[in-house]
């Protein structure tokens, strides 16, 4: 649980409706303030507005691909240094190579648990498990 006076900002850049869902509830019962987006444009107009101290990435988006917003993001001095967990349907360990040498912290697979889900969130944005 965040304390009160230091809640993060989480982004969750994902096409499916439910998951979307399941993702921001986990997160918001943890104490963190969530803002979503269904789509890679909605995620970079966000990512813009400033304030987010991490990103939640599905790689399968319907219109791109997160792969091409985890690129620009790395790429971008404004928000290279916000950190990026990646989240997608394939448990393909060469893509999970590709994903962290991309500059993803975590790459984890769906479905997700809530469990796995707020251990990888604690242990990025405050360095515990």
């Amino acid at each position: 649980m965040t304390k009160s006076g230091d809640t993060k900002m989480v982004l969750v850049i994902e096409d499916e409706a439910d998951m979307r869902q399941f993702v921001s509830r986990v997160l918001e019962l943890e104490g963190y303030h969530v803002l979503q987006a269904a789509d890679d444009e909605a995620g970079l107009r966000l990512l813009r507005e400033g304030g987010i101290s991490l990103v939640l990435l599905d790689l399968r988006l319907s219109a791109h691909d997160g792969w091409t917003l985890l690129v620009q993001m790395k790429a971008s001095p404004e928000l290279r240094a916000i950190p990026v967990i990646v989240f997608t349907a394939s448990a393909d360990i060469s893509l999970r190579h590709r994903a962290l040498a991309m500059g993803a912290v975590d790459y984890l697979v769906k479905p997700l648990s809530a469990a796995r889900l707020r251990t990888s969130v604690g242990c990025v944005l405050h360095g515990k498990e």
